[in-house]
């Protein structure tokens, strides 16, 4: 799944894939935000991003199932 963070004050997005749920990537967000602590996601191979919560401007959770490409099936 591909999650976009985009941090206040910075041009680019943080953008990770996870193999974490949406619903999973929600709650940290809500936690997170919450308790005005740090937003940590884990990504599809295991590295740790951390973003303060503070600084999150938004985020926007991806679909959880690729489509397909291609003419196959």
């Amino acid at each position: 799944m591909e999650v976009r963070i985009g941090v206040q004050n910075v041009s680019r997005e943080v953008v990770i894939e996870s193999n974490q749920t949406a619903a999973e990537v929600e709650a940290a967000v809500s936690a997170s935000l919450g308790e005005g602590a740090v937003l940590r996601l884990t990504d599809d191979k295991g590295r740790q991003v951390l973003v303060p919560a503070a600084s999150v401007g938004y985020v926007q959770i991806g679909e959880s199932e690729k489509r397909g490409v291609g003419f196959g099936v």
